[in-house]
Parts: structure tokens; sequence; C-alpha cells
């Protein structure tokens, strides 16, 4: 299989089994679930379950194609590398740099984020100075060896797959009524105030639209795998642990909060995981819960400085971005790490001072460019896979369910959310700009693709 792709990975190793199993568990488990399923709520009552069930077996079918192409061909660059392999230059350059351009924006959505919080609790420290504070640490923490940032992860990853079960575990007892001063719930709130489809199925297709972006965190895993101690076998477990208890953690958390309390009283902007909490009277359950947002918010700062550093890294090997970008030292990308830390720090720099006009544009450019990512990772896994079956079975150690029926599933389903998100008021500005963005992208790599040629 002939390629521009080094052979030799000059990253280091480091990450353990662990740390990439906590990765493929965490990586999507943010801000987005922990409080943006409010608005999910809001949109779709107990219906809210099925739109997580939709959104999710759309996320894990892409993460089961993610697996099987970097089980396959474990590199840094991952679904960028496996773009260029199955569909050209052009495919590796765009998806590789809308992912980067991605990743350092919503960056400083979550450092100011966390900031907020971290002002919050000790007002006498400016806001700007939480932020410095995030960044110049995480920079530190990328810049040094990588089982660092699997180290970092790896606690973080835990502390909120603990949150979660730990919500799971008093939600499901406060149900049945075990709880002190409890009584059981039974179905009364799942059933009962309007039905489980209080709003219909429009309700829950609004709700996709709320939650699908929650998803997004699952590509890290396969970036990462290349600098484990054995990519091949780690990023197929990885990917196999992970896939069913997302989505488990996911369903599961909205089952009970829809089950505990009326879907009526769940308001956007705030965390429904509180809300159920304070109902119970778990004491200072609004301050655990800012804790553990704050962690999430923490982690996928951390997360996508490590992603787009790779990315960008990966470009660089492939003539793709600057040479310069390629310098390594102890093993880590340090200059592909600065550079993604700077133009982090101009996302936060118009995210604090021009919020609602400037980095509302960027924000809206890069609203949907995952659902574009994730339709090059389909069509990359339907190509390479024939070629994998002929050239090289032996490689297919992770391989994608019903293929090639599940693959055109969900390539048909996200036809599906850019359809609905085109018809919505609130999600169609996000579109445009991203198609925006995307075809900005897509007339860059053209070019350079004629100039290649013609060379």
């Amino acid at each position: 299989m002939h390629d521009r792709v080094p052979t030799d990975e000059p990253l280091s190793g480091g990450l353990k089994q662990r740390h990439l199993t906590m990765l493929g568990l965490g990586g999507v488990i943010g801000a987005g679930l922990f409080v943006g399923s409010g608005a999910g709520i809001a949109v779709a009552g107990p219906g809210i379950v099925v739109s997580y069930l939709i959104a999710g077996a759309l996320a894990m079918s892409v993460m089961r194609m993610l697996g099987e192409m970097s089980a396959a061909m474990p590199v840094s660059g991952s679904f960028s590398v496996h773009a260029e392999r199955a569909l050209g230059r052009w495919a590796g350059f765009s998806v590789g740099w809308l992912y980067w351009f991605m990743l350092v924006v919503v960056l400083a959505v979550e450092a100011t984020g966390a900031a907020q919080i971290a002002h919050g609790w000790v007002p006498g420290v400016p806001q700007w100075a939480w932020v410095l504070l995030f960044m110049v640490v995480f920079t530190a923490t990328n810049l040094a060896a990588v089982k660092n940032f699997g180290e970092f992860e790896f606690w973080f990853a835990t502390l909120k797959v603990g949150a979660i079960v730990l919500f799971l575990v008093i939600g499901t007892l406060a149900i049945f009524g075990v709880l002190p001063d409890t009584d059981p719930v039974g179905l009364t709130h799942l059933t009962g105030d309007g039905g489980f489809l209080p709003r219909g199925w429009q309700g829950v297709v609004s709700g996709v639209l709320a939650v699908v972006f929650a998803f997004g965190g699952l590509e890290v895993v396969t970036i990462a795998a290349a600098e484990s101690d054995d990519p091949v076998r780690s990023v197929a477990r990885a990917v196999r642990s992970a896939v069913f208890r997302i989505l488990f953690f996911y369903v599961g958390s909205m089952l009970v909060i829809v089950t505990v309390l009326p879907w009526t009283v769940q308001k956007a902007g705030i965390s429904p995981y509180v809300t159920v909490l304070d109902s119970l009277g778990v004491p200072s359950a609004g301050q655990i819960m800012n804790v553990v947002v704050f962690v999430a918010l923490l982690s996928a700062l951390n997360a996508n400085l490590y992603g787009s550093s790779r990315m960008v890294f990966s470009l660089a090997e492939r003539d793709e971005a600057p040479r310069a970008l390629l310098k390594v030292a102890g093993g880590v990308p340090r200059r592909a790490v600065l550079a993604s830390v700077a133009f982090g720090f101009v996302s936060v720099l118009l995210n604090l001072e021009w919020p609602d006009t400037v980095f509302l544009y960027m924000l809206n450019s890069v609203g949907a460019v995952l659902l574009f990512v994730w339709a090059l990772i389909a069509a990359s896994q339907l190509r390479l896979r024939r070629r994998l079956e002929a050239e090289a079975p032996e490689r297919l150690r992770l391989k994608m369910w019903a293929f090639p029926w599940l693959t055109w599933a969900a390539l048909a389903a996200m036809a599906v959310v850019f359809g609905l998100m085109l018809a919505d008021d609130t999600a169609r500005p996000q579109l445009l700009w991203s198609t925006g963005a995307t075809a900005a992208v897509l007339v860059v790599a053209g070019v350079r693709e004629v100039r290649a040629r013609r060379a």
C-alpha cells in the first residue's frame, strides 16, 4: 500500500493500555453531557433517551470505523492519514486542517468555561488570570513526555466516569425508593407529563441536533494510539471497551434523569444532574457537579491541545503544513504543540474580548465541522476496508460491524442531520458558516493539488 506516510513513527511511545482505555471512555464525557443535555431534555422530554440512542449509535459507528483503520494502520495523524490513503491528498489535507481548526477554537470555550467556574470559587483572581494559568499548565504538560498527558487524562477520565457511575447508583436507588425519605417513583415521570414523547418525533429529532455534537472527542483515542507501547492491540482494546460503555453512561444517565423528575423541571443551561441531586437532598450537589464540570472542561482542554498538536505534526510530515513543525524533542513535537497553543491563545483572547461577534463567527464556522470530519472518516473506511481485504487482510484486527451496510447507514444518517440543521433556524447559521469554512479549505486543497501536478 504505497503512501507518503513515514512507516517509522518518530514520536515516543509511553501511553499504557490503561491510559488509552480511560481516554476512550472519558474522551467523549464532557460538559456537553453534564450541562448541555439540559437543552436536549427541554426540547425532547423523556424522548431524549431515544435522541441519545440515535446520536450515540452514529458516534459509536464512527468510533468503530476509526478503530478498524487505526488498528490496521496506527499513525499519529489517524483519520487525516487514512483519508489521504483512501481518497487522495486533498482529503488528508482538508480533514486534517478542519479538525485542527475545530480543536483550537473549541479550546477557547473550554478554557473560558473552566476559568468562569474557578473565578466563582476565588473571585479575587480575575478570569483572564485563570485562563492564563490553565493554558500554561497544559502547555507544559503537553511539552513534557506523552505519558504525562496520559496520566492527566487517566485521572480526569476516572473522576468523570466515577461521577456518572455514582449518579446512576443514587438515581436508581431513588427510583426504587431505597434512599432515605424517598418513595418509589416508578414510571410516573417517564410516561406521565405528556407521555414518553410529549413533543412527538419532532422533539426527538430536535434532541438529536442538541446532543449529537456532545460525542465529539472520541477521535483522540485513535490519534493517541500511535504513541502507545503496542498500538495495534491497544487501540483495538480501547475501542471495544469504550463503545458500549459510553452509550450506557449517556443513555443510562438520561433514563435516570427523566425517570426521577418530570422533564418539565429541566432548564437549558442548568445541569440536569444538579437538578436531580438537589431534589434528592444530596448536600452541596451544585458544587459537586461544578467540580465535575470543571474537571471535564480541563480534560477536554488537555485532550484538544494534544490532538491538535499531533494532527498538525502529521500534516507537516506529509508536507501539508510547514516543515518547521517537525522538530521533535524527547519524543514530543514541541513546535507543533506551541503552534497549536499559540492559536488557542488567540481564540481565548477573541472569546474574552468579542464573545458575541468575532469569536461567535469563528465558533459557528466549526459548529458542524465534526460532521464533515465524520463523513470523510466513513468514506475513507469504505475505500480502505476493500483495499485491506485485498492486500493485507491480516491487518484487520478490529472490523466494522455489518460492513458495508452500517457504514452507508452512518453516511445516510449524517446527511439527514445536515438536512435537519439546514431546516432548523438555530442550527442553520452553524451549518452555513461551517460549510463556508470547509469550502475554503477544499479550495486551498484543490489549488495545492493542481500545483503539485504541474510541478
